[in-house]
């Protein structure tokens, strides 16, 4: 796809503008996020209203991403780069392919290492529920469902309100957070429910 076209689309959850990199932090934040999800693609040299002002110093773009991906991200990330020309100006193509060992963990500013998923346009810190699906999902062994007393409750409850949180679900049962964690990771990975994220809360419906 042309660069101007793909600008055009805006930033979304395979789509990311920078002007600069000028933090690892940041940067392998939006990059785990992609490799947590379904890949995307980071424009360098390009404002976040889509103006290309092109990178002035390519080599300098690609270290800082290459460092961010070796030591920032874990497990480590290999980015794919293409430089594309537009009116004389360079904007840095830096490809994230899906990857199949999630959950990756980036490096933040407070020393600790955190799972990121992409929502829209955002890169979110995934829930302990999210990082169980991600990881025992790249697992591929399939999950058997032995439906207890608690699941026919919780999928009766859906069936009336349509979704649930975790909170709700530790209420409606009254069992502790984790229990509740653990069963519902279970329905998500055997597709019974489906897990939805935004920026302010995490709930749950039945597929």
């Amino acid at each position: 796809m042309n660069l101007k076209r793909q600008i055009l689309e805006g930033e979304g959850v395979k789509l990311d503008f920078k002007k600069t990199i000028t933090s690892c932090e940041k940067i392998a934040k939006t990059m785990v996020s992609y490799a947590n999800n379904i890949g995307g693609r980071l424009l360098i040299g390009v404002l976040d209203d889509g103006t290309i002002k092109g990178v002035k110093d390519e080599t300098e773009e690609r270290y800082m991403i290459t460092k961010a991906a070796h030591f920032y991200c874990r497990p480590a990330l290999d980015p794919i780069f293409e430089e594309v020309y537009y009116d004389d100006k360079i904007v840095l193509m830096v490809d994230i392919p899906e990857s199949r060992e999630k959950p990756h963990y980036a490096l933040a500013e407070d020393g600790k290492w955190w799972v990121y998923i992409r929502i829209k346009d955002k890169s979110v810190l995934a829930s302990k529920v999210v990082v169980d699906v991600l990881r025992r999902g790249a697992d591929e062994k399939g999950v058997l469902i032995e439906y207890s007393s608690k699941e026919k409750a919780l999928l009766e409850h859906l069936d009336q309100k349509e979704r649930i949180t975790v909170k709700e679900f530790c209420t409606l049962l009254n069992i502790g957070r984790r229990r509740a964690q653990r069963i519902l990771v279970d329905l998500v990975l055997s597709g019974v429910l489906a897990v939805h994220t935004t920026e302010k809360e995490e709930f749950y419906t039945a597929m």
